[in-house]
């Protein structure tokens, strides 16, 4: 082997007695293994006994490998005008030699640079970073951030709509709460996100992107998810922020609708709607950013304990409760009494809303016994409402309302189509 020191992050090539790889050169834990991302994204890992020449590939200039500045991107006037929101995520990341993982794109800049085709279909007016965060380190203070930030670009007459790039652990957290938080919403706004990051050759990033903007010029004013519809690169589907679940870990069609069908199909030229939405108009959108964050998600499981109920009563104001089948939980009140857990909880002013533990289908608790004793509770039986949109409305109706009755009646509101009447697949 050739006496080189190529660093982590260079560009390589690697002669052994059997083939050549090149790839990018990343840090190893391993004494004897010289560690290696191909371009397809995936890492190998070769021992370097097996080694016969390791070099590095030509460099580019740093004029050819500097991120263009956004103002110096040519722009066309005849195009639509669109925000771009970056809260973080695989989407807004890059490869990071050192570990082999990825992180953060250092600018707005480099968003562009990675997806120029984005400047085909509209003009990127603003890139705002209001942070960089992985979703799962996002609570409500943020999606009140991010909703601040739609709210202004949505009422400034030259955009068309907004995109926001977005990690996919939480993101239909992120979705269900600006459904709320945005009242009377006049233009699109689409989150889109990535499974994989923008410089892997698998990347389902640019389709994303390139659909999110075409959602964002469209006549479809909802907050909606914007991503793969299956694993080839198609099209997308447009899929509303209330009825939409992380399905699968690593998919690159990871969100599904459920109990409903997507709104539209998206194409990078064109969009084939499938259901009702509400259309652009010339109204002006509403903040409403009101929420408790005294309120807990919790699964029912065999051998749950009524104490739960118990330590949370009198810290939380309210709990959105997973229950099995058409809404039951375990009744034996000579073990475990959680009937009067759950009562004396509801009596002592906590709100308890039932969810589904099943995804798909509608609650009846009036089938079967079970059910009808936990009505008797004061629980409040939510219908087909997703459990992760549930929480977050719980918290945005505690922000609003005190009264039982209130609080019940607007749970049972249709307000940003998290509910609804007739189920599809």
């Amino acid at each position: 082997m050739k006496e080189k020191q190529p660093q982590a992050g260079d560009k390589v090539k690697i002669s052994t007695v059997k083939e050549e790889i090149e790839g990018t050169l990343l840090e190893s834990y391993e004494p004897g293994i010289i560690l290696i991302k191909l371009k397809s994204g995936y890492n190998i890992g070769i021992k370097k006994e097996d080694v016969v020449l390791l070099e590095r590939e030509p460099v580019l200039s740093q004029k050819e490998s500097k991120a263009p500045e956004l103002k110096k991107i040519k722009q066309n006037p005849k195009l639509p005008n669109v925000d771009i929101i970056m809260t973080g995520g695989t989407i807004s990341s890059r490869l990071d030699a050192e570990t082999g993982a990825v992180k953060w794109l250092t600018s707005p800049e480099e968003l562009l640079k990675f997806y120029p085709e984005l400047l085909e279909i509209c003009n990127i007016r603003k890139i705002k970073v209001p942070f960089m965060k992985a979703s799962e380190n996002m609570d409500y203070l943020d999606w009140q951030e991010i909703a601040k930030n739609c709210e202004e670009s949505l009422n400034d007459k030259e955009i068309s709509g907004v995109i926001i790039t977005h990690g996919t652990d939480f993101l239909h957290y992120t979705s269900s709460a600006l459904s709320f938080f945005l009242r009377d919403l006049n233009k699109p706004v689409v989150l889109t996100y990535a499974q994989r990051s923008s410089d892997r050759a698998s990347s389902d990033a640019a389709l994303n992107l390139q659909c999110a903007a075409r959602a964002a010029i469209s006549e479809i004013a909802e907050v909606m998810i914007v991503g793969h519809s299956g694993t080839n690169d198609d099209f997308c589907y447009a899929l509303l922020g209330s009825k939409v679940k992380k399905l699968h870990s690593s998919r690159r069609d990871a969100f599904k609708p459920v109990n409903c069908k997507p709104i539209a199909k998206i194409f990078l030229d064109r969009i084939e709607t499938i259901t009702q939405f509400k259309r652009r108009n010339d109204g002006k959108v509403k903040l409403d950013l009101s929420f408790n964050n005294k309120i807990a998600l919790i699964k029912f499981y065999p051998g749950m304990e009524p104490e739960i109920f118990e330590f949370l009563s009198g810290r939380y104001e309210g709990i959105v409760l997973e229950l099995v089948g058409l809404g039951h939980l375990a009744i034996d009140e000579a073990r475990r009494n959680l009937l009067a857990a759950i009562k004396k909880a509801i009596d002592n002013g906590m709100i308890v809303c039932a969810a589904s533990q099943t995804i798909y289908g509608r609650l009846d608790p009036l089938v079967y016994s079970p059910g009808r004793k936990l009505i008797k509770t004061g629980i409040i039986f939510l219908e087909d409402m997703l459990a992760e949109t549930a929480y977050v409305k719980l918290g945005f109706v505690l922000g609003k309302a005190k009264e039982q009755e209130k609080i019940k009646k607007l749970m049972l509101t249709n307000i940003a189509g998290e509910l609804n009447s007739r189920l599809e697949e």
